[in-house]
């Protein structure tokens, strides 16, 4: 079953058809009839599996047939809401790709840069205003963007707003749109937060499932490693080496740790960047598109960029670190195997992360085997030398001929510090055999 099915506008097919779609993935024929029809949705299919173009479509559809009828007023009357600044601008990109031929204006709305640009598309007109909650909050109280004509909502990885703390802000900008509308939500995983969360918002919704979402794509091959932790660099470097991996998506649990590993990469001669939450949004674009167009080999990110990232091709994502959240296990390698292709995702498993895979394995309700990778020996830690052996005894200094040695007078030793009764208790202790550290 193709595109040409659902009824979609001359335009619009030309636009899909420019964009090399020509057969839509099971989310899409499961989505795009009932959303056509203008009815609520929730969505819910595994990472990679092509829900963007599932919800685009249909705006376009929808606004393009009444394009040209409200005269000057170009107020937006499509919202897409999104967690992150690169799944603004991937949504973005689709909007504007799939309706070139249509006389629609989309912009895209995100924190990290300056305002400047974003006040003057806005004032020129928008049709279709994608745009992460915190920044477009901004826009609303210095009423420079108006919300009142939206007839479409779509709230974009759901699931990932939630977790990152955003639903305070998606609740205010709902408050600010009519209630009389068409809403779409499309979410990686269906807990009872955001049914809980589709069940205020959304109207008889329709629910759409691909697929088990506490499962990664089948398509993409999960490899387990033991490794002590300070040697997870010297096994990346062996694993790039002897596998021929080129086109390297790695995540590290923190910023400095993405940093370190960056930098230890390009110390061994392995072209890397590092995208994460410091880094400004211009360093970021820099960073995807110098990995996009194959100048650097490897990616390293922090999951806060695991939603953001749609770069085609990535044959292997390796977990320098293991999630404490199962289900960011099931973001981070649904980077690869994207859209029918096969993929390879790589773990590092410390000593002290078995916790974290145990969880990975009660969420996906599968047992992984965890092996040492072959030929991969860890360096051994270097041995703090040895102190030589005093050759003279030391004897008390005495300030005066007829004086004798002071006995060494034994002082309070401070103990741990603990709060009780809302009040600071501080205790020593004045043996004479040591520090004695008591807990309270």
């Amino acid at each position: 079953m193709g595109f040409t099915t659902f009824g979609l506008s001359d335009h619009i097919m030309k636009g899909v058809r420019a964009a090399g779609h020509t057969v839509p993935t099971p989310i899409q024929s499961l989505a795009l009839r009932p959303a056509l029809e203008g009815k609520d949705i929730i969505g819910c299919a595994q990472t990679g599996t092509g829900k963007t173009a599932a919800f685009v479509l249909p705006i376009l559809q929808r606004l393009g047939a009444s394009v040209g009828t409200n005269g000057t007023d170009r107020r937006p009357r499509a919202l897409v809401l999104t967690p992150t600044r690169e799944l603004a601008q991937q949504v973005q990109t689709a909007a504007a790709t799939y309706g070139r031929f249509l006389s629609l204006r989309s912009v895209s709305i995100y924190g990290g840069v300056s305002m400047g640009n974003q006040l003057s598309l806005l004032r020129r007109g928008a049709d279709i205003v994608v745009a992460t909650p915190g920044r477009l909050l901004d826009h609303l109280q210095r009423k420079t963007v108006d919300l009142s004509r939206i007839e479409v909502l779509v709230l974009d990885e759901a699931d990932r707003m939630l977790d990152m703390g955003f639903i305070n802000d998606v609740r205010k900008v709902i408050e600010k749109i009519p209630t009389n509308r068409q809403t779409l939500l499309f979410s990686a995983t269906l807990s009872g937060e955001i049914s809980s969360l589709a069940a205020r918002f959304l109207r008889d919704p329709q629910t759409v499932e691909v697929g088990e979402t506490r499962n990664p794509v089948e398509l993409i091959s999960q490899l387990f490693y033991a490794t002590p932790q300070d040697a997870k660099i010297q096994l990346l470097l062996q694993v790039l080496r002897e596998e021929g991996m080129e086109s390297v998506l790695v995540f590290s649990r923190t910023k400095h740790g993405a940093d370190k590993i960056r930098r230890r990469l390009e110390q061994n001669g392995v072209t890397a960047v590092a995208i994460h939450s410091d880094r400004t949004q211009g360093q970021r674009e820099r960073a995807l598109d110098g990995f996009k167009q194959g100048n650097v080999r490897v990616l390293v990110a922090t999951d806060i960029a695991a939603r953001g990232i749609d770069v085609s091709g990535i044959s292997h994502v390796v977990n320098f670190d293991i999630p404490r959240y199962a289900e960011d296990y099931i973001h981070r390698i649904g980077r690869t195997g994207r859209a029918g292709a096969t993929g390879i995702a790589v773990t590092f498993v410390g000593r002290d992360e078995q916790q974290f895979l145990r969880r990975i394995e009660q969420y996906t309700g599968k047992r992984f085997s965890v092996k040492e990778y072959p030929g991969f020996v860890p360096p051994r830690p270097k041995a703090a030398p040895d102190s030589p052996p005093s050759t003279q005894a030391r004897t008390p200094k005495k300030r005066f001929a007829n004086e004798r040695p002071r006995r060494k007078k034994s002082m309070p030793v401070p103990v741990r510090k603990r709060k009780h009764g809302g009040a600071k208790l501080e205790t020593f202790s004045s043996d004479t055999g040591g520090a004695s550290w008591s807990n309270y």
